[in-house]
């Protein structure tokens, strides 16, 4: 089992600005910690992960893999975070709006999410692995879908669970032979 990583350095104030660790990221870490043997088997050799907020999940996916992470948020706060939850355990370096820019997904909060998605077949390789963390209402049956008739990216929901107010789904899609970019994750 993966410990989760030490968040003791984030305050009550970086939390007004950064989207607080907790909710979807906890069943994205058992996902991914689920499926950890399988990403191993695959030799990832870059993980990018979009919508880093507090930098939890990245970190803690550096505890078992060691591998390129570049990691990015819309918002510098949670880029600031996510530099020092890297630095608090040892596993991130340093790497080149406000929290509303977090919550920036348009009138359905799809939006950013559909644009990043037109990218996603043309990133994963053939043993890549994405990762979409989606809401209850944010329609999870429209969106597996749309990136089967529209991207050929079929998914599956590997967790789905209350965390807190909000209903999650994980969704898993594997990568087919594309550029060399290994694995992703993405965040709502």
């Amino acid at each position: 089992m993966i410990p989760t990583p030490d968040l003791s350095h984030l305050t009550s104030k970086d939390y007004n600005l950064v989207y607080e660790p907790a909710g979807p990221h906890l069943p994205l870490l058992d996902a991914l910690e689920a499926d950890l043997e399988t990403l191993k088997g695959a030799e990832p050799r870059i993980c990018l992960e979009i919508g880093s907020g507090s930098g939890c999940v990245s970190t803690f996916f550096a505890r078992a893999l060691v591998l390129l992470y570049i990691c990015t948020d819309i918002n510098p706060h949670a880029n600031r975070a996510t530099q020092a939850t890297g630095r608090q355990n040892r596993r991130l370096q340093r790497r080149p709006g406000g929290i509303g820019g977090a919550w920036a997904g348009g009138w359905d909060g799809m939006e950013v999410t559909n644009k990043f998605l037109e990218q996603v077949e043309g990133l994963l390789s053939e043993n890549g692995r994405f990762y979409l963390v989606a809401l209850k209402q944010n329609n999870v049956p429209e969106i597996r879908e749309r990136m089967l008739q529209r991207f050929q990216l079929k998914s599956e929901i590997v967790i789905e669970r209350r965390a807190g107010r909000e209903y999650l789904y994980i969704l898993h899609t594997s990568g087919r032979d594309r550029h060399r970019v290994d694995m992703k994750m993405w965040h709502l």
